[in-house]
């Protein structure tokens, strides 16, 4: 700093980014913490309040206590001292460990005062700053076992690879849906949304609203549905939704009928779960949106980016709000690993034939989906038949969905493999024993080789095909396949 610059923040006056001290005393350290937390700033020791230069000895001791003052701190604040003239200038950084605190607390600059936070006020601070983890909190509210649903738990249980035989309480504490403390069992937010019976009780934005418009805008609502049984209830109730209000198309073809969903439902799936594992849960007065208008359907979820995160970071980057809930919903395969979301979404579409999906973020990150492109069959039979999800049961004949026209094996048996290998990995063996066979070449020409060429599975290990480690996995397309046919019959 030059005395040129000095010359400037004198006629500047005190502000948000600049503090003058006559003295060095005990209220440096807020200070310090002051600015650390907001932007960053100078101090000027040896000026008055008036911007009149008083000046200040320039000794070894008052840098030595300048610099112990910084590291007292917690965490500790980064400073550069300069001597510009009369006056000791400190420039302190802001951190990138937030919240900073001294032994009189947490402060923060607001104009040219540095003030002392209060509770809520701390509280707000370390969710901006994501130094508290909604899903990770516990609920003190929650009690356990009266507001436990063990019907949940099994359920959750049941999707999961984790052994059925051991105690219910040891699995929850392992999972870290609960923890231990004074022989009493305490929630975390999370084992609350994913366990309670009554999720709202606890968490009234704890619920999925979806919304049937007529049209394209948001005027004329045909139906409308608050999804509030616990997260995994949400996702599958709103995929149900979606199934009733929109329609399937008939594509006819050598003797043989399929039924196409009008959007691409397994990528829904994946924006809807997405939707609440990276919400912002903290915002209290919104929730999950999943709207459907005549050319397109909506998922959002409340809140901005997390911290870290950029929108071209979109499908190759992934920051987790909600670690918790994320690995509590990975432990049953509705999500895969970190950062694939968005790119599973775009490739669920697309490799099905549908539209890319778009996105945007702001106040709410929204991910929207197109539908298929209507066809007709080759004989002429009409394009699609609205409403048919709703159809009485019985009332048409079942239909049968196409196996891939590589593969010479029934569609029965294609999708007794890709659901083998739809929440984990298999190996060759594990397969093969699906479908009760004995030749293991017949096996691999007849039924492994086909879907791997239909992009239906995947190896694990593509570089090394004859690897004894090799496995096989169900793609995004293997899982759109394997949902059609479970959900239009066989």
């Amino acid at each position: 700093m030059k005395n040129a610059d000095l010359d400037i923040l004198l006629q500047e006056g005190e502000g948000s980014m600049l503090e003058y001290k006559e003295n060095l005393n005990s209220s440096l350290a807020r200070e310090l913490v002051a600015f650390a937390n907001t932007a960053g700033g100078k101090i000027l020791l040896g000026v008055r309040d008036d911007s009149t230069v008083k000046g200040i000895p320039d000794t070894n001791e008052l840098r030595a206590r300048i610099q112990d003052i910084a590291l007292k701190c917690d965490p500790s604040v980064k400073i550069l001292i300069e001597r510009v003239g009369e006056v000791t200038a400190i420039i302190v950084k802001e951190s990138n460990a937030k919240p900073v605190q001294c032994s009189d607390g947490f402060f923060w600059r607001q104009g040219s005062v540095s003030q002392k936070l209060s509770r809520e006020e701390i509280r707000s601070f370390f969710q901006q700053n994501e130094a508290i983890r909604f899903d990770l909190s516990v609920t003190p509210r929650f009690s356990y076992p009266e507001d436990f649903d063990p019907d949940k738990f099994h359920d959750w249980l049941s999707k999961s690879s984790i052994t059925k035989s051991g105690a219910v309480e040891d699995i929850l504490v392992n999972i870290e849906a609960a923890e231990r403390s004074g022989g009493r069992m305490l929630f975390r937010n999370a084992g609350v949304l994913f366990f309670a019976k009554k999720p709202r009780h606890f968490f009234n934005q704890a619920y999925i609203t979806c919304i049937l418009f007529k049209g394209t805008s948001k005027v004329h609502i045909l139906d409308r549905k608050d999804f509030d049984g616990g997260i995994v209830a949400d996702i599958e109730d709103s995929l149900h939704f979606i199934e009733r209000n929109t329609r399937v198309e008939y594509i006819i073809e050598k003797l043989r009928r399929e039924e196409i969903p009008q959007y691409p439902m397994a990528a829904i799936r994946e924006a809807i779960t997405n939707a609440v594992m990276h919400r912002d849960w903290f915002i209290e007065g919104a929730n999950v949106f999943v709207e459907i208008f005549s050319d397109r359907i909506e998922v959002s979820s409340p809140g901005d980016l997390p911290r870290g995160m950029h929108p071209e970071d979109l499908g190759h980057k992934s920051v987790r709000r909600n670690p918790l809930i994320a690995d509590i919903l990975h432990r049953i395969f509705y999500i895969e690993k970190a950062g694939t979301g968005i790119r599973r979404m775009r490739e669920g579409a697309v490799s099905l034939g549908y539209p890319e999906p778009d996105f945007k973020n702001g106040n709410f990150f929204t991910a929207t989906f197109y539908p298929v492109k209507e066809k007709t069959s080759q004989k002429g039979f009409p394009s699609d038949i609205a409403g048919l999800s709703q159809q009485v049961p019985g009332k048409y004949p079942a239909s049968t969905p196409q196996a891939p026209h590589k593969h010479p094996a029934s569609t029965r048996q294609a999708v007794q493999i890709l659901n083998k290998a739809l929440y984990e990995p298999k190996s060759r063996g594990e397969l093969q024993e699906t479908l009760g066979l004995k030749d293991r070449e017949h096996f691999r020409k007849t039924y492994l080789e086909p879907l791997i060429a239909e992009g239906l599975l995947e190896l694990t290990i593509p570089d090394k095909p004859r690897s004894p480690k090799q496995k096989y996995r169900t793609t995004t397309k293997g899982r759109a396949f394997t949902e059609i046919t479970s959900r239009y019959g066989q």
